[in-house]
């Protein structure tokens, strides 16, 4: 396999299913965490190393390092391996997953911004998505006529806090997840509800309909729902680790343990909410998202600057989604025909929003 973003969390439990099932390493791609990285090649021995930066290659104990985009590039196209693991954050992941898929290789994807920006010129064939909520609602596909898809939110860092003290909070306390720790980047959409814009958005790429919806749940125990047309709904209940979807990507067919199962006796309840907009300002626009997916390169590329203004203190949490906002107002009439059309606008909607 081919594992970029290996030193995040989709990537330190993919090298845990690669261990489990004797999986071969060939190219570890990360970022700044070299420490963790050394340990990896320590363990997994891959033929290619790739980081992000030229200034920590010497750090790197291995005799192949190579950094940034093109390196990316080059090791997927130079690689034998079949697979390629994409748990890259942001529109950096988007140029791998099409070179993955020009070389014919199976990607599995976590970076969900890519079929956020580019859906609609992305070939699916021999694409698996890593995503909880999109594995859930695979899982549940039956033969049968199905009326709507449901994929739950666990209401990030401030779902109980108090709407009227949300503009002073911290950077500290907006990356305090209540039921996980992950990166810095998608904690805070998912404090924003921006991640859940992004995973609808994805679901629509990925199972056609836009007949879709999300609740909060506040255990992350359901991930997925699906209505059918009989009036029926199944869940899918798993507990929140993502080797489980990992496991059916990399493996294709998996039958054999992977989690814990949940005893629902010693869960006792389980909590379901509304996702208001007066708590989260982004989901005001969930519909026409899901009506016009081109608009999905001004929603990434606005929130990729506003995230990063905020955990450098330059602005407000509630700016987050302010800065977003604006831009998909300023944006509204977007409509690109080609993949170079989509760099060019995200180019020009980063200018705006930095501006």
């Amino acid at each position: 396999m081919i594992i970029l973003g290996s030193t995040g969390s989709i990537g330190v439990n993919t090298l845990n299913i690669a261990q489990k099932f004797n999986l071969n390493i060939d190219v570890l791609v990360a970022g700044k965490n070299i420490d963790l990285l050394n340990i990896q090649i320590k363990q997994f021995n891959p033929k290619t190393v790739v980081i992000a930066s030229k200034d920590d290659i010497s750090k790197v104990n291995h005799t192949n390092v190579s950094y940034g985009e093109e390196a990316i590039l080059n090791a997927i196209e130079q690689s034998d391996a079949k697979t390629v693991v994409n748990s890259l954050v942001g529109f950096l992941g988007l140029k791998p997953t099409l070179k993955a898929i020009k070389c014919g290789k199976k990607v599995a994807l976590a970076n969900k911004e890519s079929l956020v920006v580019a859906g609609a010129f992305i070939d699916q064939n021999n694409l698996i998505p890593i995503d909880s909520e999109h594995f859930g609602l695979w899982y549940l596909l039956q033969d049968k006529k199905i009326d709507s898809m449901t994929i739950t939110a666990s209401g990030g860092s401030f779902r109980d806090y108090p709407l009227e003290k949300l503009k002073n909070v911290s950077i500290k306390e907006a990356l305090n997840h209540p039921n996980w720790s992950m990166g810095n980047k998608i904690t805070i959409d998912s404090a924003t509800m921006t991640n859940k814009i992004f995973e609808l958005l994805e679901a629509k790429w990925l199972f056609d309909t836009t007949k879709l919806d999300a609740i909060i749940e506040t255990k992350s125990l359901i991930h997925a729902l699906i209505n059918f047309a009989d009036g029926s709904t199944t869940a899918h209940i798993a507990n929140a680790n993502m080797q489980l979807p990992i496991s059916y990507a990399v493996l294709g067919r998996v039958d054999e343990n992977i989690l814990k199962h949940i005893d629902l006796v010693k869960v006792g309840t389980l909590e379901f909410k509304k996702i208001e907009e007066q708590r989260y300002p982004i989901w005001g626009i969930k519909d026409e998202i899901l009506k016009n997916p081109n608009l999905g390169v001004v929603i990434n590329a606005a929130n990729e600057v506003a995230v990063s203004k905020f955990l450098n203190e330059k602005i407000g949490f509630l700016d987050i989604s302010k800065i977003t906002l604006d831009a998909i107002n300023h944006f509204h009439n977007v409509n690109p025909s080609s993949l170079e059309e989509i760099f060019a606008w995200d180019k020009e909607v980063r200018a705006y929003c930095e501006s």
